[in-house]
Order: structure tokens, then C-alpha cells, then sequence
């Protein structure tokens, strides 16, 4: 009787390619944004490098285990939406009290994932008022890519050029398409060189959170909500839809309590991903389904080296001139506005309700020191609320 040979128990080529692909994309495509957000609530470079340390550690690290432990591919990523929201910030918090509103949402995360009746009640959130929500929040970023256009024509203008040709031809490699254009743009210019003080390695800088009701209110609330509704409920249909019936409320769970310990960090949240979960839980990625959760923890390892490399990779984003920085940052959430503004309008008896929450997240509106998410959450439910009760009546 001869022993099976360990190649048939070896992952395939494919299961490394997705996974490296993956992460590319979910790195690559948006960790400008996560830069912006640090740079808006007062991050200085060295703290933006532990951000984006904490970031992929509180990935790599608990995706891989969950993988393992539960064998299902179960993918992380940082809140995209989340950051978007950091970063359209006007209130001028100081970086300790954005870490607290982190800690906040976390709070809330673990205990959605600890109290059934709060998940089910989070999963019957109009999708409508959520997406309107997050379509108010993105919509500033992706009108900044025409509004820096004077700054930087020609390249700005060949970005586009890039992102809308590889769109078509390959979706999933624009943005880092448009990535290694912005770069290699930026390097005959000589505009490439990283903050001075910028090592080799990722580091973490611990800061003690300072808890305030406005940023809670203001920043934290909005935070759990967007990310609970726009990554981490999506995240449970890719696992269904693939074929893995996901704990759904363990998962929340986990994600909850990795977000609370990388938040000291600078953190804002990791939740459940979506899009790059979709390149992962496939058979493209590994034919056989009941090994399939290997692609979860070589994407966690590949995490685990991009947090090696952190600070110097977060570097090239705090070097990049402004309008550039822009510009790629609104290329990047183009496709997740299109896919917000698309569930704003789907159901129609929450359209003018979703409309209003847009109309008044986008405008800026701030009153009595809290920010414009939550007030178009107000607006939003508000008019479902009476729309309900009219009917009724």
C-alpha cells in the first residue's frame, strides 16, 4: 500500500494567486483612503504608519485562524466605507478621540455578535437608508477628482483614461493599474521620496483613547453602522452564496473583537470582506470546496508580510501630492458609490426617505458638534418612520 503523496495535499498554484490578488486589490485600492482618514483626524506619519500596521495585522492574523478553525475561507478587509466617513470628518477631533469613537464602534460590533435579537435587528435595517448613507459619504471624494483636475490635468486626466480602459478590459486590475501610473509618474518627477523618520518595517504606536459623546455619536455610530451594513452583512451572502453557510453572528463576533484590540493602534475596523472574498470562496481559487479555507490563510499571510512593510508602504501615500492622493482616492470609490447609489433607489416605497438621507449626509451638515452621517441617519429614518405611519393611517 503506498502512502499518498503530500502534492495531492499541497494547495494549488491558484489558491497563492488568488490570494496574492486579493490582497493586492484590497490594499492596494484603498489604502489612500485609509492615509486621507488619518490626515483628517490629526494623525501625524508616524501614527498613519501604525494605523495601516494595525490594519493589516488585525486582517492577516484573525482571518488565517478563523479559516482554520472553522475551514471556511473566511476573508477580512478594513473598513473601506468607514474610512471614507474618517476622512470627510470637519469636526477637528484630536487623534485620541478618534480612537475612542474606534473603541466605540468595536463596543458595538461585539455585542451585535454576543446578543442574537441585535443581529437579526441589524440585518432588518433598510439597505435603502444605509446606502444613502454611504452614498453621502463617498459622493465628496469621487466630485474632489474633477475639483483638483486644474492642479494636476494631464495626470489626473490620464488616470482616468487608465481606470476606465482597464475596467473594461480587466475590472479587478484598475485600480492598482492606475496605482502603478500615479507612481511611476511621480518617480520622474522625483515626488516619491517617504517622510522623513519613515523606517523599513511596520510598527505600532499605542494611544490611550479619550471617549467623547459627539465623537461617539458623531463618528462611532455612523462607523458600526456603515461597516456592519455595507461589509460585514454583504461579506455573509459571498460566504452563503459560495456554498459555506456562515455562524454569522461568531463571525460578527470576531471581527468586533479584532477591531477592539487593534484600535489602541489607530485602527478604525476590520469587518468581513466582500469583493475580495468573491476572488477567494470561488473554484477558481481551489477546485475543491472542502479545502477552499487554505485560500483564507495564505491571504492572512500575505497580510501578515504587507504589515511587515507597512510604514513604508503607507509612506509612498503621505509623500503623494495632495491632488494626486485625490485623485486616486476618488477613482478607488467610484464602484462603491455606483453600487451605493444603485440600493438607494431599488425599493421604492424607501426612495424619497433614501434620497433625503443622501441629500443630507453629502450637504456637510453639522449641529450641535455631530457630523452629517448621523444626522442624515435621523433624516432618513425619520421620513421612513412617518411614511409608515401615513400609510397606515
Amino acid at each position: 500500500m503506498t502512502a499518498p503523496a503530500f502534492s495531492m495535499r499541497a494547495p494549488p498554484a491558484s489558491a497563492f494567486s488568488s490570494a496574492a490578488v486579493a490582497t493586492v486589490i484590497g490594499f492596494g485600492g484603498t489604502v489612500a483612503l485609509v492615509v486621507q482618514a488619518g490626515q483628517a483626524l490629526g494623525a501625524d506619519a508616524g501614527q498613519i504608519g501604525s494605523m495601516v500596521t494595525a490594519l493589516c495585522l488585525a486582517i492577516g492574523v484573525p482571518g488565517a485562524l478563523l479559516s482554520w478553525r472553522l475551514k471556511i475561507p473566511v476573508v477580512l478587509a478594513w473598513s473601506t466605507p468607514g474610512a471614507a466617513l474618517l476622512a470627510a470628518s470637519t469636526l477637528g477631533l484630536s487623534w485620541a478621540t478618534a480612537v475612542g469613537a474606534f473603541v466605540f464602534a468595536a463596543l458595538l460590533m461585539i455585542l451585535t455578535g454576543l446578543i442574537p435579537a441585535l443581529g437579526r435587528l441589524a440585518g432588518r435595517i433598510p439597505s435603502a437608508i444605509a446606502s444613502a448613507m454611504l452614498a453621502g459619504v463617498l459622493l465628496p471624494f469621487v466630485m474632489r477628482l474633477f475639483k483638483v483636475v486644474p492642479d494636476e490635468a494631464v495626470l489626473v486626466v490620464g488616470l482616468i483614461a487608465v481606470f476606465l480602459v482597464l475596467r473594461r478590459l480587466w475590472p479587478s486590475w484598475a485600480l492598482p493599474a492606475v496605482l502603478a501610473a500615479a507612481f511611476a509618474v511621480l518617480a520622474m518627477r522625483g515626488q516619491l521620496a517617504l517622510p522623513a523618520g519613515t523606517g523599513l518595517f511596520g510598527h505600532l504606536e499605542p494611544v490611550a483613547p479619550a471617549f467623547d459623546w459627539k465623537a461617539a455619536v458623531s463618528l462611532g455610530f455612523p462607523l458600526f453602522l456603515v461597516t456592519l451594513a455595507a461589509q460585514n452583512l454583504p461579506g455573509l451572502v459571498v460566504l452563503q452564496s459560495a456554498g459555506y453557510p456562515p455562524p454569522a453572528n461568531r463571525l460578527i463576533l470576531s471581527t468586533g473583537i479584532a477591531s477592539l484590540i487593534a484600535a489602541p493602534f489607530g485602527a478604525h475596523g476590520v469587518n468581513l470582506a466582500a469583493i475580495t472574498a468573491a476572488i477567494c470562496t470561488g473554484p477558481d481559487a481551489h477546485p475543491d470546496a472542502g479545502r477552499r479555507w487554505i485560500v483564507g490563510v495564505i491571504y492572512g499571510g500575505f497580510y501578515l508580510i504587507v504589515a511587515l512593510f507597512a510604514a513604508p508602504l503607507a509612506g509612498l501615500f503621505i509623500a503623494m501630492p495632495p491632488a494626486v492622493l485625490a485623485a486616486v482616492t476618488g477613482l478607488a470609490l467610484i464602484a462603491p458609490l455606483s453600487g451605493a447609489l444603485q440600493s438607494l433607489t431599488a425599493d421604492a416605497p424607501s426612495r424619497e426617505a433614501a434620497v433625503l438621507t443622501f441629500a443630507a449626509t453629502a450637504s456637510g451638515l453639522a449641529l450641535f458638534g455631530v457630523g452629517s452621517a448621523f444626522w442624515g441617519l435621523v433624516v432618513g429614518f425619520a421620513a421612513l418612520g412617518a411614511g409608515r405611519l401615513l400609510r397606515r393611517a
